[in-house]
């Protein structure tokens, strides 16, 4: 153990790791994320450090001393989220586990105990390191004291001491406070001098060294504003220093002594552990008692199927496969939980069973499941259809939690306390380790996660319930599963021959390309090497350095294409680049994912991924095939219809997003132009560079375009000017007549993000959430992203929504109709099908009506729709 002293901001890290993990609880409904957050760090700190004294400091409550000087201090704090606050109490049970002494003290901020603590220290020559959030906690870094603060959550650390925070931000310690008084502080109410910000606050220290100096000296103040600004503001720079000036000599009731910290009893904190359901965590507990023991259970191994453990009530089927790939895994058996008992179903006695597989036909028999379209994939492949399916948590998770990247049952069980199961690498292994374990084991395995289901479905269903989502997930993502299932199953055909000529063509035009660059280089050279390129761009063409990089020069396409006027070989590096990613990645890429029994290739669609709602697909990825090329939009050429004399069509959405915009912000001259059909892109060219419909050119259009495009992500001014190649003012200015010619738009944009501030998430017109722990974020660049994320995430959302109620009125439609056709595929805001040639129209009138009928805005929706006989000749 070393002679060392921890300090930590108990405050500041439980807020930390409120907002950067997603709002779970454990099996009792009890709130534990920021627990979690706080204790993984606690464990991490404590192994690193090994310290012989430990303090968690926590604020006392919401009056301190400093509201006598200034009643206004931390007056524009939100309140704390209720299921934040039930967690402190939590956060004291954790630490008493812990052995780690906390301490509060009335009038005063944990800040003020870990100064006063850290000062002790100092005098004593004791080794300190303070964690926290909070930079005001930088004053405190000295010889013997090191700031550690929290970066993207709390998932990364960045020490400071005092030469490295001159390294870093050219100030000392010392001049913390002065920075903090010049800039003031939103988050804690603090005025500071307004027009002051951290760069401006920084250069003025550098030159004066203190706040007191700057006022001594404020004539030779650079800066007409600046100097009137400070001098206008000088009471309020001056209270603002004593606001955030740590208070070193507060009357703390502690010694060092007390602080005295000889590890943990393994015991007890495990015992803490499985109490609040961090299993995750058990493996990182140093010490005998350290073993995860799952509570034994009673399951039966079914030798025959018997036709009573068929009709339970409530029936969990949980389906274990190694691989995601549906039609190619093995599936290892089933478990079936319901009231007559708990059951591990071998597959050979399941699909040999015709009372089971009657059963799983019975759409009258009720079925709980986990993924329902892997489950239904999986079992066409085999020949057999299930039905009656009522539920999928999986589906259930990804709707109440978007934001969590795990939606395997045993993490989505871990995040609500439910600890009875292991995660399936620590049963099956990982990568080319993964392997069967034996039968009991993996049997086991099995049944406890249909255990942990049946504990899910109740949470779930009332998440569901509570959000007022249930109509999102029994009217539209649980039907689209169905959908999707047999959109997978049926795959979309390939012409082999057609991707193999594509391929000898492209190899011949890259094999050209390459000696072109060699001719305008002056020699032969590796082009994929960065630094062999590099050698020839920088060096040998002396073309201007744009970057460099620790390795050298930097070749990026970014870097490339501002060089692309400087010389002819940069135009062919790049076309190098993209033919030969085209050719690797996608030529290559989908000849090895085509069937070898049906020929077709059989893409996942995933329904549990993006925090939007937006479908993405993999084996292969169809959102990302590049058809700006037109190289790459031949590829769609090897797409063809299942049956000779069959067609492809392709229905899609014109302008959608804009169109939801239009409707979600009521914004009544956007409204009008969609309704009257007029050219948005050149409406918007009118009226952002104020000129007549005729005076409107192709260039004006473009970059009307994208504004209005860019508006809906929530584009800045700098982005904007990447965009289009202008001056950041230019394109202000461009923002800024849109948001004048569309007030309803900015009125939502500002609206939303409030909103945001104060829920902590936004909505789509059909309830999807989508969670945002940044947007009171301290940093700039995380609150930044969080509100742009706000403005677009309920009009992606709610397009990806409309489009997926459109696939299911289709397929209703069709289901009613008499027509012989098949969807295949969705794309972004696309549809493709295949069809009898004779029967197109028909088809494409119902696919239209479907769609621009499937639900009503205020404006109209359009959908655009052509065929032929290849999904390229259908564009």
């Amino acid at each position: 153990m070393s002679d060392d002293l921890i300090l930590i901001d108990g405050n500041s890290i439980l807020y930390r790791s409120f907002f950067a993990l997603p709002l779970l609880s454990n099996d009792q409904g009890v709130y534990t994320n920021a627990v979690f957050g706080f204790t993984k760090m606690l464990l991490k700190v404590l192994k690193e450090n090994d310290p012989s004294h430990v303090l968690v400091a926590f604020d006392a409550g919401k009056t301190t001393f400093r509201h006598e000087t200034y009643k206004e201090y931390k007056g524009g704090r939100q309140k704390t989220p209720p299921e934040l606050s039930e967690q402190f109490p939590i956060m004291r049970e954790l630490l008493d586990a812990f052995g780690v002494k906390y301490y509060e003290l009335d009038q005063y901020e944990a800040d003020d105990i870990i100064g006063t603590i850290a000062k002790q220290a100092n005098e004593s020559n004791l080794k300190t390191t303070i964690y926290s959030g909070d930079k005001d906690l930088l004053q405190l870094a000295s010889e013997h004291t090191t700031v550690s603060l929290t970066r993207k959550g709390i998932s990364e650390i960045e020490e400071y001491t005092p030469s490295s925070l001159k390294d870093r931000m050219e100030i000392s310690q010392d001049q913390i406070i002065d920075l903090k008084a010049l800039m003031g502080d939103k988050s804690d109410n603090i005025p500071g001098v307004p027009g002051v910000g951290e760069k401006t606050a920084i250069k003025l220290l550098k030159q004066f060294g203190t706040l007191e100096n700057i006022y001594e000296n404020i004539d030779d103040v650079s800066g007409k504003k600046l100097k009137e600004n400070l001098i206008a503001h000088k009471d309020d720079a001056l209270m603002s220093k004593e606001l955030v000036t740590i208070n070193q000599e507060s009357p703390v009731e502690l010694t060092l002594e007390d602080l005295a910290y000889d590890g943990y009893q393994a015991h007890d904190v495990v015992s803490a552990f499985k109490a609040y359901g961090f299993q995750s965590l058990m493996n990182q507990v140093e010490g005998e008692e350290t073993e995860v023991e799952l509570e034994e259970i009673d399951y039966e191994v079914v030798g025959q199927i018997n036709k009573d453990m068929l009709h339970g009530e409530d029936n969990i089927l949980i389906m274990e496969m190694l691989s995601d790939n549906y039609h190619l895994g093995d599936i290892i058996g089933f478990s079936l939980i319901n009231k007559q008992g708990k059951y591990f179903i071998p597959t050979e006695v399941a699909t040999e069973s015709d009372s089971f597989k009657s059963w799983l036909t019975d759409e009258s028999s009720s079925k709980i499941v986990f993924d329902q379209k892997g489950l239904s994939v999986a079992l066409k492949w085999r020949g057999l259809n299930v039905k009656g399916i009522t539920f999928d948590l999986q589906l259930a998770s990804y709707i109440v939690n978007p934001s969590n990247s795990d939606h395997d049952l045993p993490a989505i069980a871990n995040g609500y306390g439910i600890t009875d199961v292991s995660y399936d690498e620590e049963v099956y292994g990982k990568g080319a380790k993964q392997q069967i374990p034996p039968e009991d084991t993996y049997q086991e395995h099995v049944v406890r996660k249909g255990i942990a289901a049946q504990k899910l479905y109740d949470r779930l269903t009332d998440e569901l319930k509570n959000n007022e989502q249930e109509d999102l997930y029994y009217q539209l993502e649980m039907p689209l599963s169905e959908v999707l299932a047999d959109m997978e199953f049926k795959g979309v055909k390939i012409d082999v021959d057609r991707l193999n000529d594509m391929r000898e063509e492209l190899q011949g035009r890259l094999e050209a390309i390459e000696q072109k660059i060699y001719e305008l280089a002056g020699g032969s050279f590796n082009i994929n090497s960065p630094k062999q390129l590099g050698k020839v761009l920088f060096e040998d063409l002396q073309l201007p350095v744009i970057k460099k990089t620790k390795t050298g020069y930097s070749t990026s396409a970014d870097v490339l294409e501002k060089l692309q006027h400087e010389h002819e070989i940069v135009e062919q590096i790049l076309l190098y680049r993209q033919l030969g990613k085209l050719q690797s990645t996608y030529l290559e890429g989908l000849l090895k994912v085509v069937h070898k029994d049906t020929h077709k290739i059989h893409t996942r669609f995933n329904q549990v991924l993006t925090q939007t709602g937006r479908l993405s697909s993999i084996e292969p990825n169809l959102q990302n095939i590049p058809i700006r090329l037109e190289e790459g939009r031949r590829i769609r050429q090897a797409f063809v219809p299942s049956n000779p004399g069959w067609v492809m069509l392709a229905a899609d959405y014109s302008q959608i997003e804009l169109r939801v915009l239009a409707h979600i912000a009521k914004d009544e001259k956007l409204i009008e132009a969609f309704n009257e059909n007029k050219d948005i892109h050149t409406q918007t060219a009118m009226d952002v560079f104020g000129v007549k419909e005729d005076d409107v050119n192709d260039l004006m259009r473009r970059q009307a375009k994208a504004v209005n495009f860019g508006i809906v992500y929530g584009i800045s001014d700098y982005g904007l000017s990447q965009s289009l190649g202008i001056t950041r003012k230019e394109a202000g200015q461009f923002i800024n007549k849109y948001f004048e010619s569309y007030p309803g738009v900015k009125a939502y944009m500002d609206e939303i993000v409030q909103q945001a501030k104060r829920d902590g998430y936004v909505e789509t017109m059909m309830n999807r959430r989508r969670y945002l722990p940044d947007i009171n974020s301290r940093n700039f660049n995380k609150r930044s992203f969080a509100e742009r994320t706000a403005m677009n995430s309920p009009i992606q959302g709610s397009a990806a929504d409309i489009i997926k109620k459109a696939m299911l009125d289709v397929i209703r439609d069709l289901k009613a109709s008499n027509l012989e056709a098949n969807m295949l595929l969705q794309v972004h805001d696309e549809l493709i099908f295949e069809v009898k040639e004779e029967d197109v129209k028909e088809l494409e009138q119902l696919v239209l009506r479907a769609m621009e009928q499937t639900i009503q805005l205020s404006v109209p929706l359009i959908v655009d729709a052509s065929y032929g006989s290849t999904w390229y000749d259908a564009k």
